[in-house]
């Protein structure tokens, strides 16, 4: 995948990245470190590894798998940043058996939750990995985007499904395991004992914009971008995001 920086992927994280950069910040104001260690856990490739470590930050990313630790490796020197990114192969049920517990400022689990059997104690793991103050960075699939795509694309029973069962999939050949309403992912993270900073929606209109029109229309890419930032705060747009973002931190985080 494409980093935050890249014009066309921006679409899909400019909201997430923005929000991040936001608490990166904040935490090197509130700890008077200019370098914090993030633990990214199922970071892949590095989608925003390498972009958190070009900030000046350590990043450990785990991954359960060993190809995008790879191409992790490849892009981090590609970047200039490979001393500043390790990769560590490991999965969020194990996760304390390859990384620190309460050993980082920031842990992103970004694409994870999906996946876990028991999301809430995916959750319960990355937040333990956190130091006192600490900020996650938690992006998991949205229930309401995927019905509305799924009415949209005209699988109407389909769409019918994912609204009624309790893991919001559309049916056996649905790919994703869990998807989540913004009150459920805030219930984990505050469950976790943590709480909850900011919600955003992300990718409200991205992935139902044909993408021809944003490639060939003239300051379309722009105009959407800064339609997606105006939408992603506002609660009556998060129940229709392909993918729901929550900053979740320790009291004290934001340095006050």
């Amino acid at each position: 995948m494409s980093d935050p920086m890249r014009p066309r992927a921006s679409l899909r994280t400019a909201v997430v990245w923005e929000v991040l950069k936001d608490a990166l910040d904040r935490r090197v104001k509130a700890t008077g470190r200019e370098s914090l260690d993030v633990l990214d856990t199922g970071g892949g490739s590095g989608n925003f590894a390498v972009p958190v470590a070009r900030l000046g930050h350590r990043v450990t990313v785990v991954d359960p798998s060993p190809n995008a630790l790879f191409a992790l490796e490849r892009r981090a020197a590609e970047a200039g940043v490979a001393d500043r990114v390790k990769g560590v192969q490991g999965d969020a049920h194990g996760l304390f058996d390859v990384v620190e517990r309460g050993g980082y400022d920031v842990v992103l689990c970004h694409g994870v939750l999906e996946y876990v059997d028991d999301p809430a104690e995916g959750v319960r793991n990355v937040v333990d990995a956190l130091r006192p103050e600490g900020v996650l960075s938690l992006l998991a699939a949205g229930l309401g985007g995927a019905v509305l795509a799924r009415a949209l694309a005209g699988h109407f029973k389909e769409a019918r499904h994912a609204l009624d069962d309790p893991d919001g999939r559309w049916g056996e050949g649905d790919p994703v395991p869990h998807r989540f309403t913004a009150a459920q992912l805030t219930g984990l993270v505050e469950g976790a004992g943590l709480r909850v900073g900011a919600v955003h929606g992300v990718r409200v209109f991205a992935d139902l914009v044909p993408g021809v029109l944003v490639d060939t229309e003239p300051g379309a890419l722009e105009a959407l971008l800064k339609l997606e930032a105006a939408a992603a705060e506002l609660d009556a747009f998060h129940s229709v995001a392909t993918q729901l973002h929550v900053l979740g931190e320790h009291r004290g985080a934001d340095g006050a």
